[in-house]
Parts: C-alpha cells; sequence; structure tokens
C-alpha cells in the first residue's frame, strides 16, 4: 500500500512540474523582441536547380533581380548550389 502511496506522489508532483514549466514557458517568449519580430520570407514557387544551373541565371530565368533572388533565399550559398536544391523564385521578403 505504501508503494501505490509514493507512485501516486510522485505522478502528482511530476504532473504539477510540468504545469509549472508549461505555464512559464507560455508566459514568456525565448526569444529577444527583436528577433520575434522579425520578418520571414515566404514563398509561392520553387524550382530545383538543374546541371549548370546558378543563381544568377535561376534569377535571370524568372524576371528577379539580385537583390529579389537573395531576398526571398537568404539561406542560400550560391557558391555551393547543388542540382536538385530548391530555390524560392516567387516571394516576397
Amino acid at each position: 500500500m505504501a508503494k501505490t502511496s509514493n507512485n501516486n506522489s510522485a505522478l502528482l508532483i511530476l504532473t504539477l512540474a510540468l504545469l509549472l514549466i508549461f505555464a512559464i514557458s507560455e508566459s514568456r517568449s525565448v526569444l529577444p523582441r527583436r528577433l520575434a519580430k522579425a520578418s520571414v520570407p515566404t514563398c509561392d514557387m520553387v524550382t530545383g536547380v538543374s546541371s549548370g544551373d546558378t543563381c544568377f541565371s535561376i534569377a535571370q530565368s524568372f524576371a528577379l533581380s539580385a537583390d529579389e533572388f537573395n531576398s526571398i533565399n537568404p539561406n542560400v550559398n550560391c557558391a555551393t548550389l547543388f542540382v536538385g536544391q530548391w530555390l524560392c523564385v516567387v516571394g516576397s521578403a
């Protein structure tokens, strides 16, 4: 009987601890305010990189300036493109 009581107490403590953790995490952001409000680019259409493609040639194919292309593909390293990589060609920054 004592073992069941200990298990119930441990379960109650664990439940309360999880509720407390959840309440604290919901009450404040873990990101600084300037990062929490940062805009994230949206992408409405992608294209796959083919052999011989460059960021410049793909941007030209979709009538994008270099700045437009880079703003909708912020994490792309144009020096290391690979065949099959998805790039955003229609979107907003």
